[in-house]
């Protein structure tokens, strides 16, 4: 995991992949602070602990984390430390990571000896923020909800605030704002936002604490680099992103981050200006291309020139204004929701025009994320095991397949989703009489089924179940099938099963794939 920023307007997502992988990161627990204010240099001295320390709770949390290497087990259990702050409405706020795959979460404030059960009311993987409800009235006695405060200027010292290192008691680290950028948000591994860097020391057990400028809460501390990568740099979200996930569950859902499903490249090149029609100057960036699951999709093309957002002029880097400061003219679309509509002025063939986009989150992105809180999907048949490529899967294989991460990498860019939905590879051979010689083709991509074209794990577990004397199972690349005796397979299917502990044939849940996509073919 790193810390960079794609030039990409579509998700500044997909395309990190690949250098995701050259980086040490971990998730620590940054501290950093929001991002789009009035620049005024805030350095007032922080209210004393006795003041706040009320309102800071520290967070156990026991959770299961699932096995992709054995998706029918139920996987590992352990325990963790984060750190959480209430706000309004008796909730605390605290990071996603903090709550990931919790199966029992406790809460303790500072004084106070017992721990009060709490549950995830709601939780953003892509921005890492999750908000806590503790059921209990006595809990809130004497707690105070934490405030929120504007915007903190560049050089400017802030206070970071939590439990670091699984600590009882609550520990103050003052820093300094060192940088306000776009990062790459660990958790998800692909999500970019903005997040404020800052210089002070922290430590594991630090997530989701505020950080304080004034008495109120700047920032959620969230993550950092590790030591053998830099010293002190740490990072937190700011308000503005954590506004957006407060406003987004108002209605009482999470509606995930929207974008604008494009590609972009800056137009800097003199030549190239005035062959596209567009007097010198610095301004404007070129559609290098448009997602076909994303809100562009069908009315801005490859070549257009992006001139204005919102009214907004974009510069040639791909920038744009906003409140006195030069953003990624991504911060527009940041700041809105899936739905609301954005307008665009561009040039296409010569010709100015204006159009208009309503957002949507375009669900491939999700195959080359990390996801929390979900179930492995498989199918298990004849001792063959079946799952879809993703994140999940790459990392806990440690798939160093040449073919599978070409698919992995490019499956947005290259859009390999309009052919194939979901990647669907033979993971793993559960070894028996009846596929003894099928060892070499594990990590291969499943073409068809008993001539049944396999787009989705659906397909896979239909094509089985249909009737048939041998299953013939065709792979990319390869012109060797793998077949099957159906007989055979129905004769050693409890042997397999009890050989390997396998409870459950199959998973079908928790797809990433709409349904409006699973049987959509795109020529």
């Amino acid at each position: 995991m790193t810390f960079f920023y794609c030039a990409s307007v579509f998700l500044k997502r997909s395309l990190l992949f690949s250098n995701l992988l050259k980086w040490q990161v971990i998730i620590l627990i940054g501290l950093v602070l929001a991002v789009t204010g009035s620049g005024k240099h805030l350095n007032a001295a922080e209210p004393r602990a006795s003041q706040i320390s009320n309102s800071i709770v520290r967070i156990s949390i026991i959770r299961q984390k699932p096995d992709y290497k054995i998706p029918w087990g139920a996987g590992s259990i352990s325990s963790g430390i984060g750190t959480g702050f209430l706000i309004k409405n008796r909730r605390i706020l605290t990071n996603a990571h903090v709550a990931g795959n919790a199966r029992f979460i406790a809460v303790e404030k500072e004084g106070d000896s017992r721990k009060y059960e709490a549950k995830v009311k709601f939780v953003a993987n892509d921005c890492d923020l999750a908000v806590l409800e503790v059921q209990d009235p006595a809990f809130f006695s004497e707690m105070m909800p934490l405030t929120f405060g504007g915007t903190p200027s560049l050089d400017s010292a802030v206070t970071v605030i939590g439990y670091p290192i699984g600590g009882n008691h609550l520990s103050f680290t003052r820093g300094v704002v060192s940088r306000i950028d776009y990062q790459v948000y660990s958790h998800s591994s692909v999500d970019s936002h903005l997040a404020i860097q800052i210089d002070a020391a922290i430590n594991p057990g630090n997530s989701g604490g505020p950080v304080l400028q004034n008495g109120k809460v700047v920032g959620v501390a969230f993550q950092a680099y590790s030591s053998a990568v830099a010293q002190n740099v740490g990072y937190m979200i700011p308000n503005p992103v954590i506004q957006r996930f407060l406003t987004d569950i108002e209605d009482g859902n999470y509606d995930h981050y929207a974008d604008l499903g494009l590609y972009f490249f800056p137009l800097l090149n003199g030549a190239h200006r005035r062959a596209l029609g567009i007097m010198p100057g610095d301004y404007g960036v070129v559609v290098s291309g448009v997602i076909t699951a994303g809100a562009a999709a069908g009315i801005l093309e490859t070549g257009d020139v992006l001139l204005t957002i919102d009214d907004l002029p974009i510069f040639s880097n791909g920038y744009v204004e906003m409140d006195g400061q030069r953003v990624l003219m991504a911060e527009v679309v940041e700041r809105k929701f899936k739905g609301d509509a954005v307008r665009l002025k561009i040039l296409r063939d010569r010709k100015e025009k204006q159009v208009t986009l309503k957002l949507n989150s375009p669900w491939p992105y999700l195959m080359t994320a990390r996801r929390h809180g979900v179930r492995p999907r498989f199918v298990v048949y004849a001792g063959l095991v079946f799952q879809p490529l993703s994140y999940n899967f790459v990392k806990d294989a440690s798939i160093k397949n040449p073919n599978l991460l070409y698919h992995y990498s490019l499956f947005l860019q290259k859009e390999l989703y309009l052919e194939r939905p979901e990647i669907i590879v033979l993971s793993k051979i559960l070894p028996d009489p009846i596929n003894a010689d099928l060892r070499p083709f594990v990590n291969s991509i499943i073409d068809k089924i008993n001539n049944r074209k396999i787009r989705t794990l659906e397909d896979v577990a239909a094509a089985f179940k249909a009737p048939a004397d041998y299953d013939v199972i065709r792979l990319l690349g390869s012109g060797r099938p793998i077949v099957l005796d159906r007989k055979a397979v129905a004769g050693a299917r409890e042997r397999i099963l009890s050989d390997y502990g396998v409870l459950s044939e199959a998973y079908l849940g928790d797809s990433i794939i709409p349904v409006t996509w699973m049987h959509l073919k795109v020529n």
